[in-house]
């Protein structure tokens, strides 16, 4: 069963003269991992933002769990994406004066009862319960990218959404992030990860490529 449906998806900016999308179809199958790739102006970060509910197209419609969220209110959406959605971004968006353990808390805040003992195990779940007192100046790159999905976690969403969640780091650090993602795919979570780069969207099940606010053609991959 289709989790997440994108059915003649179109955006249109500028007055009609910039078209991001163009009558885009995509089905993502609840457990399925899916990446999303394409050159700049492909229209990865257009899609990005109407998966999460950060957007509407200007055409089309978006159903996510079985409903319709096309005509949605902002406020609705935002409510959407707090319960349903887990966001990793390439920039982290951590609070910087929050601790680790604080900045996964504020996501539980926002959504129900903040817990401490469920937000250190959501940190541990990712290597970081030793660090879940430090300031995201005092961890690495990849620290805080674990971070950020320790907090995407912490709500149980229906679909993980990552953009770029490898783009900032070293090798090292994108072998740790991807292990936690096969990780989190073998327990049956739904994962769209929007990547520029080849070597983490193989590791998907299916790549789907954009092209000029289309999609050029979709690849099942052999892992």
């Amino acid at each position: 069963m289709a989790l997440l449906e994108i059915k003649d998806v179109s955006k249109i900016y500028s007055g009609g003269t910039v078209k991001a999308l163009q009558k885009v179809n995509l089905n993502v199958e609840k457990g399925e991992w899916v990446a999303i790739m394409g050159p700049s102006g492909s229209g990865k970060s257009t899609m990005m933002n109407i998966i999460g509910c950060m957007d509407k197209p200007s055409s089309g419609k978006v159903i996510l769990d079985g409903v319709d969220i096309t005509n949605e209110s902002s406020r609705n959406l935002t409510t959407i994406r707090r319960n349903k959605i887990g966001l990793v971004f390439q920039q982290f968006h951590l609070v910087n004066y929050l601790t680790a353990l604080e900045n996964v808390m504020m996501a539980q805040y926002y959504h129900s009862i903040p817990d401490e003992k469920e937000a250190l195990e959501a940190l541990e779940r990712v290597g970081l319960k030793e660090r879940a007192k430090h300031l995201p100046s005092q961890l690495s790159g990849g620290e805080q990218q674990r971070v950020c999905i320790a907090r995407a976690l912490i709500n149980y969403p229906q679909i993980i959404l990552a953009d770029e969640p490898t783009g900032n780091l070293d090798e090292a650090n994108q072998n740790m992030v991807i292990e936690i993602f096969r990780q989190l795919h073998k327990e049956g979570r739904t994962i769209v990860v929007v990547t520029h780069d080849p070597e983490v969207a193989e590791v998907a099940e299916r790549t789907v490529v954009l092209e000029h606010g289309k999609v050029a053609r979709e690849i099942k991959n052999k892992n």
